[in-house]
């Protein structure tokens, strides 16, 4: 009733305060309307209307606003009239408002009253001021006065029900002391989309109006009523056709076609809540031959997709200059020099003299050359004494080389050696070591 929008009003007006200054502005505001109440005595508020006229022009701080937005919808909601608290606005403020003639101390307490914080208290409040309102608001009707211009006219204000269903029934053309409502095509048709029937129309008005129904508005129901609902909308993913109206039935009865969702629409076509790609498969696998067709009506031809090259991987980039070296090679490239440099300035042991089958002297310039007993001998003593020996090398590729080795073990025509070139345990043929000379010297 009114004494809720009026509770709904003070609300509003409360929440218009942000941050912390919404609880300063509702502390102000409740403190100037209570300081008017003491003086509102129905039909004029010294307090209410000095307030209002006051301070716009001395304050206009959250606090004064909040006020002043707080009167202005009090009295916009009929809570005051003429800057006086009305009967029902003042039950709004509870028990603490009804002594209005209360000295200083009850006024400066009924200041800080602080106002109900229970849904029980607000409802009971609202409640009593609906109760003080009712006999100044006139009784709700249940009836209208139908014309023969396709209106309705209502005397006063209607009952919501009522309200509501003319709302829907009707345009509002006019509003005042009598509401007007006009029947057109477009509200009996909103009327009949909202779940009514024509009887149920017919009947509706026959009851609540005061007046015979005009026939013009008997006709326009009727005829309204006749078309609606010829075209009817629906979604649908797929459909199926066949010209075999038997053939349809005997899919519809199929219990396999339960998940395709399938209705008949016509005798000849059928609609699916299946996709169209799921129909086809659902058909092929219950043992049918459909075919898809394009929205002109055309079969489509499916191929299979043709096979095509992968995109080629672009090249790695090339560096500008050669890549930083890293610590194993750093250590490798250091091995492999020593090592070479250890073969050709290590002083070597004269080769054997003829008779031991010798056929060149070694130099620290070319390549050792003895026998292949001889070199044999020499690896195995070296293998026996742990020495470390200097060999010409032939590899597969007929690259020679020199090395220095330290035998480990001699079979099967072989040498197992730690080779000081690689600094590692490498395995020579003997056949390919073209001969062998001792150093002088232990290498370090």
């Amino acid at each position: 009733g009114a004494g809720a929008r009026g509770s709904g009003a003070a609300g509003s007006a409360g929440a218009r305060g942000a941050g912390g200054g919404a609880t300063t502005g509702a502390a102000g505001a409740s403190g100037t309307w209570a300081s008017g109440v003491t003086g509102a005595a129905g039909t004029g508020s010294a307090g209410l209307t000095a307030a209002s006229a006051t301070s716009p022009t001395t304050r206009d701080d959250l606090r004064s606003r909040l006020a002043r937005w707080t009167l202005s919808e009090a009295e916009m909601l009929g809570i005051t009239g003429r800057a006086a608290l009305s009967s029902h606005g003042r039950a709004l403020l509870g028990p603490a408002a009804e002594a209005p003639q209360a000295p200083p101390a009850a006024a400066e307490a009924l200041a800080t009253a602080p106002p109900p914080t229970t849904p029980a208290e607000a409802a009971a409040l609202a409640a009593e001021a609906a109760r003080l309102l009712a006999p100044l608001l006139p009784e709700p009707l249940d009836h209208v006065l139908l014309q023969a211009d396709l209106t309705a006219v209502a005397p006063g204000p209607l009952e919501r029900p009522l309200a509501d269903a003319l709302g829907i029934l009707a345009e509002i053309e006019s509003k005042g002391g009598a509401t007007v409502y006009r029947f057109t095509p477009a509200s009996v048709r909103r009327a009949l989309d909202a779940g009514r029937a024509a009887d149920d129309l017919h009947t509706f008005l026959a009851a609540h109006s005061r007046t015979p129904v005009p026939q013009p508005l008997t006709y326009l129901i009727d005829d309204v009523a006749r078309k609606h609902g010829h075209l009817r909308i629906g979604a649908a993913s797929a459909y199926l056709r066949c010209d075999d109206e038997t053939l349809l039935a005997e899919i519809l009865a199929d219990r396999r076609s339960a998940g395709l969702r399938l209705r008949r629409l016509a005798p000849t076509v059928l609609a699916a809540q299946a996709p169209p790609d799921a129909l086809l498969e659902g058909l092929r696998a219950m043992g049918y031959a459909p075919a898809a067709e394009s929205a002109e009506g055309d079969v489509l031809v499916t191929r299979a997709e043709a096979q095509r090259t992968p995109p080629r991987t672009p090249p790695a980039p090339v560096p500008d200059g050669p890549p930083v070296p890293d610590t194993t090679l750093l250590g490798a490239a250091v091995r492999a020099i020593r090592a070479g440099d250890l073969a050709a300035t290590a002083p070597h042991k004269p080769p054997a003299t003829a008779g031991t089958g010798t056929t060149e002297a070694a130099t620290g310039a070319r390549l050792p050359r003895t026998t292949s007993a001889d070199t044999l001998a020499t690896v195995q003593a070296a293998a026996l004494t742990g020495s470390a020996v200097w060999i010409g090398y032939v590899n597969a590729d007929g690259a020679a080389s020199q090395r220095v080795i330290a035998p480990v073990r001699v079979e099967g025509g072989y040498v197992t050696a730690y080779d000081h070139t690689a600094d590692e345990i490498r395995t020579y043929p003997l056949h390919r070591i073209t001969g062998v000379a001792e150093l002088a010297d232990e290498p370090g």
